[in-house]
C-alpha cells in the first residue's frame, strides 16, 4: 500500500512538472502580441513561432500567427508549433492534422482552424463537431483567406463592446 501511494505521488509530480514545462511558453508570452488575448484561457490554439534569429512570438490562433508570419517577412521561422485542441500540449504546427469549420466557433476567425496532435484524433473531432481535416499549408492558406473577414469581424465586436461600455 506505501508504495501504492509513494507511486501515485511520484506519477502526479511529474506530470506537474511535464505540464509546468509544457506551456512555460504561456509565462514567457502571457497575452497575445497582436490582440491582446489570454494565451492560457487559448491555450489549445495557441501558437509560438521561433524565429531562425532566436526570437519568438507568442500567439493565441492561427489567426495572429499568420499576421507574425506577414510581418516578419525577413525572418525565418525556426520552429512554428501549436497548441493541441485536445491536451494543450505544444506540437509542431506543420505536421499536425488541422480541422477547418464546423460548429465550434474559432478563436479570432469566423472560420474555425484547430489543431491535433494525430490525424485520428483530428478525425473523431471532425465525427462530433463537422469540418474537414487538413494540412497546415491548407488551414494557413485558409487563415489568409479568411483575414479581411476575421479582421472585420474583430473591429466590429471591438466597436460594439466599446459602444456597450460607453451606455453604461
Amino acid at each position: 500500500m506505501k508504495k501504492l501511494l509513494v507511486l501515485c505521488s511520484l506519477l502526479l509530480t511529474l506530470t506537474g512538472i511535464a505540464l509546468a514545462a509544457d506551456q512555460a511558453d504561456i509565462a514567457q508570452h502571457a497575452s497575445c502580441h497582436y490582440c491582446g488575448m489570454d494565451r492560457q484561457k487559448f491555450a489549445h490554439s495557441r501558437m509560438l513561432i521561433e524565429y531562425a534569429d532566436g526570437s519568438k512570438a507568442g500567439l493565441c490562433s492561427l489567426h495572429c500567427a499568420a499576421l507574425d508570419l506577414a510581418n516578419q517577412l525577413d525572418k525565418t521561422p525556426a520552429a512554428i508549433k501549436v497548441g493541441d485542441y485536445n491536451t494543450k500540449a505544444l506540437i509542431d504546427a506543420e505536421t499536425a492534422a488541422w480541422v477547418l469549420g464546423g460548429k465550434m466557433n474559432g478563436v479570432m476567425t469566423g472560420r474555425a482552424k484547430w489543431a491535433f496532435a494525430t490525424k485520428d484524433a483530428a478525425t473523431k473531432f471532425v465525427a462530433e463537431n463537422g469540418g474537414e481535416v487538413v494540412d497546415f499549408e491548407a488551414a494557413i492558406n485558409a487563415a489568409y483567406q479568411d483575414m479581411y473577414q476575421d479582421t472585420r469581424m474583430i473591429r466590429q465586436r471591438r466597436l460594439d463592446k466599446k459602444k456597450m461600455n460607453m451606455k453604461m
